[in-house]
């Protein structure tokens, strides 16, 4: 049964979980290498904390470059799913060209504009004298690697849109492994601290770039990488935009969430609170990557059946992907809400930090249980490509919500405040997604 065929007749579930695995185990490693990245400058004797809070600043940069990987990585992706849905296998290989040549275009556009403007970029994003230096140190050796980065996400997610995503897992992993490994030789052996952090991640998203690009000149692959498809023509680049608009939307949208939170942060708890909320996105990362993982394994299901009219098979896989992400995000909520502190302690022991740390662990996590359904539902519209849809549920929790209550509440409740946005936007966005997701599975169901 070739790649195509399984995705339009085997067992939904089977195929969920035949997709899904790989990509979680992928995303985990790959949470757990951004994760050790902070734990290793968090353990820097002297400095940990302040370093932290450093990276923590460089947050809206990196972020902002995720979002245009995503932008024509998980565009590119549902478009190449949907058109081979519709058995358009020469427009999907054009799909896949113009996503390498938009990938190095952007980088290339991020890593001028980001290596300019860098230092009046972290001062408006909240530094101090304390922490300037180690985010600088850190984003211009990451900027300088954004084309390896973006080619290397970008490309891989159309691995998997084709129906492979064992080796799209594989890059991951590879990417990965590698730099858990070369983070404390540089750290540590080669005394090179943050900077040296940052040399260890590039260094690993080249591999990773690598290793895609290679896959495309393979016999493995179903789709060519050619020259003559790297020409962007604006048809085929609108069509991934549309798409790769809503986690496009969520990105940039968490670039700002990130700078007004800081502000806030710094307003009401200092450098400490900025170095607590960087060690509250790690622990995020850790919970919400087997989500994304589930969200990868169901797009290329969910995209090849609907642009194949097979609608029962879409809703089941929702229904499927909603019930694991739940489970997953469960047993998440439990382990923060019983050991937070332990969980603070694992990246830095100054007592000061783990007492701000683990208090808003618990507040801005309170409401995790929920956020499974919100990123599966989003993920749904995006992979059927009713993108303006998509788009509003992207930036709902994180534009229209968050960034007013980070403003509003910290007025009334101080640093207490800062940790109460999270939870409450979740509930509201889960809530609206909720209400949109009930009218699309009756118009689905019509159709059966």
């Amino acid at each position: 049964m070739d790649k195509q065929e399984r995705l339009a007749n085997e067992d939904v579930k089977t195929l969920l979980i035949k997709f899904s695995i790989p990509a979680i185990i992928a995303m985990l490693i790959t949470a757990l290498y951004n994760i050790v990245d902070r734990i290793f400058i968090g353990k820097i004797e002297g400095i940990g904390q302040y370093a932290l809070t450093g990276i923590g600043l460089t947050l809206p940069i990196t972020t902002v470059v995720l979002g245009f990987s995503m932008l024509v990585g998980i565009g590119a992706a549902a478009t190449i799913s949907i058109r081979l849905g519709q058995g358009r296998k020469k427009i999907a290989e054009k799909v896949l060209g113009n996503a390498f040549s938009l990938s190095i275009i952007f980088s290339i556009i991020l890593t001028v504009i980001g290596l300019i403007f860098v230092d009046k970029l972290l001062y408006g994003f909240g530094a101090s004298e304390n922490t300037f230096v180690y985010a600088k140190e850190y984003i211009y050796v990451i900027l300088l690697g954004t084309t390896f980065n973006m080619v290397g996400f970008s490309m891989n997610h159309t691995i998997r849109a084709e129906g492979n995503p064992n080796r799209s897992a594989a890059t991951m992993l590879i990417g990965a492994v590698l730099n858990i490994i070369l983070d404390p030789i540089f750290i540590f052996v080669f005394n090179m601290g943050v900077r040296g952090a940052a040399i260890a991640t590039i260094i690993s998203q080249l591999v990773s770039a690598i290793w895609v690009i290679s896959y495309f000149y393979n016999k493995k692959s179903a789709l060519r990488l050619r020259y003559k498809n790297m020409k962007i023509e604006w048809p085929i680049a609108k069509s991934i935009f549309a798409i790769g608009m809503s986690p496009f939307a969520i990105q940039i949208a968490a670039s700002a969430v990130s700078i007004v939170a800081n502000r806030s942060l710094k307003i009401y708890g200092g450098d400490l609170a900025i170095g607590a909320m960087t060690i509250i996105n790690s622990v995020i990362l850790i919970f919400l990557m087997p989500i994304f993982g589930i969200n990868q394994g169901s797009q290329p299901i969910i995209g090849y059946n609907y642009g194949a009219k097979k609608y029962d098979r879409v809703l089941k896989t929702l229904k499927y992907a909603i019930f694991a992400a739940t489970i997953l995000v469960l047993i998440g909520f439990t382990i923060v809400e019983i050991f937070p502190e332990t969980i603070i302690k694992i990246f830095n022991n100054d007592k000061e930090l783990v007492k701000i740390g683990t208090r808003g662990l618990r507040i801005y996590l309170s409401m995790i249980p929920i956020i499974g359904f919100q990123i599966i539902s989003t993920n749904y519209f995006q992979s059927i490509g009713k993108a303006k849809i998509a788009v509003f549920l992207s930036v709902l929790r994180q534009v229209i919500l968050l960034i007013p209550l980070y403003i509003i509440l910290p007025t009334y409740f101080g640093l207490t405040g800062v940790w109460l946005a999270g939870p409450i936007s979740d509930l509201g966005a889960s809530i609206i997604t909720f209400i949109f997701l009930i009218r699309e599975i009756k118009i689905l169901k019509t159709e059966l």
